[in-house]
């Protein structure tokens, strides 16, 4: 799970003081905020969501549920295969050592 799975951590004014609900199908993160940790990854997500605590409801949801969400994350596959997101010859300068 990366930072921008909750889209609300890169633009924090649209859910500042609103209440909302989260769906997701990530078990464990229902139970995050109230997990004793000392893993780096877990305690940078607990910061990350402690200031929605109150006003945020987590709600799991199977995967299968979850029918709208690739349509939501993902490019349609005609786009892609003209403008692809991974360019091994960029990465490849980018990451020469």
């Amino acid at each position: 799970m990366s930072m921008s799975s909750l889209g609300s951590i890169e633009t924090p004014y649209y859910l500042e003081g609103a209440v909302f609900e989260v769906f997701t199908d990530f078990t464990a993160f229902k139970s995050l905020l109230n997990m004793m940790t000392t893993n780096r990854h877990m305690l940078m997500w607990q910061i990350a969501i402690q200031e929605y605590g109150d006003n945020m409801t987590i709600i799991y949801k199977e995967s299968k549920s979850h029918t709208n969400a690739d349509g939501l994350s993902r490019w349609p596959l005609d786009n892609f295969k003209r403008n692809p997101a991974y360019d091994p010859e960029v990465a490849a300068k980018i990451c020469k050592v």
